[in-house]
């Protein structure tokens, strides 16, 4: 069996107490960790202070699609990995889940041994990614007199290239990806190098601190890269 440098967390949202219960088990013995939960209400504030590895998500719920959660959740700019895990199965429905946001779907019942492939594949393809890349097609983002160009990892101020550390490129880039969402440090962290760097919440401050002088016109009273108290940090656009 395949296993992972480290208990990757899952969390399962479905409505059914037996389903979760039984994959919980499932998955706790192939060494993940697992929450459960029995709807997506408040799923965004929920991701906003813990970030799971991967989301299995059922389809049916009380009121709700799971299509329309996934949907939600990719219009808010995060780009958690997501599996559909249901019993709606057809061609379409599969697609619909695709279309809408979904990195992979499995239909109910399922073999978990195919499960838990799945999921190790797609964390693989989360953890080639280089370190910083964005995760949309926006070719440069601008803020200020200020313009992040991701193809040449490049800042520039009025027309002035601005010399940045792969690191500070790293975190100016993933908090421009997830403009005016609030991020803990230690999510800007994974965000900006990936699940596995290790780096103290202290040296993200550092950076914070550093990109300020070098984009805000007032350094000691920040536009854009505020801090959130007791939280994190926030990049306020415009």
């Amino acid at each position: 069996m395949e296993t992972v440098a480290h208990r990757q967390l899952v969390w399962i949202v479905d409505r059914s107490a037996d389903c979760r219960a039984q994959l919980q088990r499932q998955l706790d013995a192939h060494q993940f960790d697992v929450r459960t939960f029995a709807d997506a209400r408040d799923i965004e504030r929920r991701l906003a202070r813990e970030r799971p590895s991967i989301m299995l998500l059922e389809r049916l719920f009380d009121g709700e699609d799971g299509l329309t959660i996934c949907q939600r959740i990719r219009h808010s700019g995060d780009d958690v990995p997501i599996i559909f895990l249901s019993a709606l199965n057809s061609a379409q429905d599969r697609i619909a889940g695709f279309n809408i946001g979904a990195d992979d779907y499995l239909g109910k019942p399922f073999d978990t041994e195919e499960l838990v492939a799945r999921m190790h594949a797609l964390l693989r393809r989360r953890s080639a990614l280089p370190s910083g890349a964005p995760q949309f097609d926006r070719p440069a983002f601008q803020f200020g007199d200020c313009e992040l160009i991701f193809a040449s990892c490049s800042l520039y101020r009025a027309g002035k290239k601005i010399e940045l550390t792969s690191g500070e490129f790293a975190v100016l880039s993933a908090l421009a990806r997830h403009a005016n969402r609030p991020l803990t440090r230690e999510r800007l962290i994974e965000l900006a190098h990936g699940p596995d760097y290790k780096a103290s919440e202290r040296s993200i401050d550092v950076q914070i601190s550093r990109l300020r002088r070098l984009v805000e016109r007032d350094a000691e009273n920040p536009h854009h890269l505020q801090t959130v108290w007791g939280y994190g940090y926030v990049f306020i656009t415009p």
